[in-house]
């Protein structure tokens, strides 16, 4: 009888103390508020992570070739999305609360808004610029819209969907606006969905501006600005670690690779930035668009590197992210606190 009491409180010990254990913070540095309708109608499906890009004859018709993979994904367990704007909105805050996230999001502005106004704890509002995206507004709009609070970052920056480098000429004066307001930027340079090009809407959209070498002559230009590269510029990866040794100002995020890449291929690339000592300039990001559940594939993608230690793990997961986006002492307490 005497052991048995002594099992239970043993037991009642340990499950108290996993109860009281705090989910440590999570800095998501790529995240959008989208219409759910951007991919199609309802619901849509991706694969997490793709193991086979689609094939395709020129034939036929790309976009909807795609739009259909899209309703019919070859793969055994496809995550799908929500059906409506409010669903995809509680979705994702759920994955955001149940795993302690914080995220800069950015997307369509109204929605952006909202997430903001219903969760401001964890929302911290980015700006989704690109014309493809029919989202560039005016140098003036846009630094407005920061010295008013309405945005904390500015990202994503997609510019890369137009044909344009962050180094082009019309890009300069937006550059040159956050280098002297101290704003972060994000800018997408790498992946996009496969064959990006033939979808419709971003025709000039260009391979060759994958390389993060585009970056260089704006980095030389505005040498105090915070700029981080997202999607780490897969697959060019010998460019990016170029870039990196170069410009120790660069970080990069992580989004969309860890979740869609093969998970051979993402840790193989991963391993490689780690390796080359520039394990304190990545952060995690997710790119989470319609489908919440991809955010967790993406942490999984992380907690399954063996090649990481559990420091650099932290890293990534939120203390390169406070340090870019220099919280105080005060919001990273807070954050620590769940």
């Amino acid at each position: 009888m005497k052991k048995i009491i002594i099992l239970v409180f043993y037991l009642f010990f340990i499950f108290t103390n996993k109860a009281q254990e705090k989910v440590l913070p999570i800095i998501d540095m790529h995240l959008h508020a989208m219409d759910i309708n951007s991919f199609g109608p309802p619901p849509t499906a991706m694969c997490a992570p793709l193991l086979e890009y689609p094939t395709h004859d020129p034939k036929d018709n790309y976009s909807k070739e795609w739009s259909e993979w899209l309703r019919n994904p070859d793969c055994e367990n496809p995550i799908w999305s929500p059906n409506t704007d409010d669903e995809l909105m509680r979705q994702t805050f759920e994955v955001l609360e149940r795993n302690n996230i914080y995220a800069v999001t950015s997307g369509v502005p109204h929605i952006v808004s909202k997430w903001k106004n219903e969760l401001p704890n964890r929302i911290i509002s980015g700006l989704w610029f690109a014309r493809f995206l029919g989202s560039e507004p005016s140098v003036e709009e846009v630094e407005k819209a920061f010295k008013e609070g309405k945005l904390e970052v500015f990202s994503e920056i997609a510019i890369q969907y137009d044909g344009k480098s962050p180094s082009d000429a019309s890009f300069e004066p937006y550059l040159d606006m956050a280098e002297k307001n101290d704003i972060p930027v994000g800018i997408h340079i790498g992946t996009g969905p496969p064959g990006a090009i033939y979808i419709g809407g971003s025709p000039n959209y260009r391979a060759a501006l994958h390389s993060p070498l585009i970056l260089e002559d704006a980095l030389v230009k505005h040498p105090k600005l915070r700029v981080y590269i997202m999607h780490a510029a897969w697959p060019m990866l010998d460019d990016l670690l170029a870039v990196l040794y170069s410009h120790p100002q660069v970080y990069i995020d992580v989004g969309i690779i860890d979740w869609q890449l093969p998970r051979k291929e993402f840790h193989r690339y991963l391993q490689r930035i780690v390796q080359a000592g520039f394990g304190k300039r990545i952060m995690f990001g997710s790119d989470q668009m319609a489908w919440p559940k991809t955010i967790e594939v993406a942490i999984e993608s992380l907690e399954s590197a063996e090649f990481l230690s559990d420091e650099q793990k932290r890293d990534i997961f939120y203390n390169n992210a406070a340090r870019f986006l220099r919280f105080s002492k005060e919001q990273i307490d807070r954050h620590h606190q769940k």
